[in-house]
């Protein structure tokens, strides 16, 4: 996450998350990766992301974007309003989308290539787009004369 200064009269700074990294292990939560007059950026760790069959065309339209992404759900901490955490993230466009309807604070980073690796070769092992349906015309698009077979009485 980074929280960088504004020009705002109204905000001093703003926060967004910028990226993701694999977990290595080597990092301990709330690391400070750069701290500066108007900048800090924080790792924060613990994050999981697991891929289910019902997700799938979500995962599909993010692939096979021009830029996939990683979408990262955030809040304001309650006990500091000056703070913020993480708290979930998704591959699914779909489950992004959904998150979004609810009012949560979710922005895409893009998605390292390591990732977007795995995620393709699940896509396409798994997703299977649906069957295209014959669409049925409604009787008012049909000739008189298909309405009225039997003749008029």
């Amino acid at each position: 996450m980074e929280r960088a200064a504004t020009q705002s009269r109204w905000q001093a700074f703003q926060w967004r998350p910028i990226g993701v990294l694999p977990d290595d292990g080597a990092r301990a939560d709330g690391t400070v990766l750069v701290e500066n007059e108007g900048l800090l950026q924080r790792l924060h760790i613990g994050f999981e992301t697991a891929l289910f069959p019902d997700e799938a065309e979500g995962y599909f339209l993010n692939i096979s974007s021009p830029d996939p992404r990683v979408f990262v759900a955030w809040r304001v901490v309650e006990d500091d309003p000056d703070d913020v955490r993480p708290y979930m993230v998704t591959l699914s466009y779909n489950e992004a989308a959904r998150w979004m309807d609810a009012q949560e604070k979710v922005e895409g980073v893009p998605m390292p290539e390591e990732i977007a690796v795995v995620l393709a070769r699940w896509v396409s092992a798994n997703y299977r787009p649906p069957e295209k349906k014959q669409r049925i015309r409604p009787r008012s698009f049909e000739s008189k004369e298909g309405r009225y077979k039997g003749g008029l009485s």
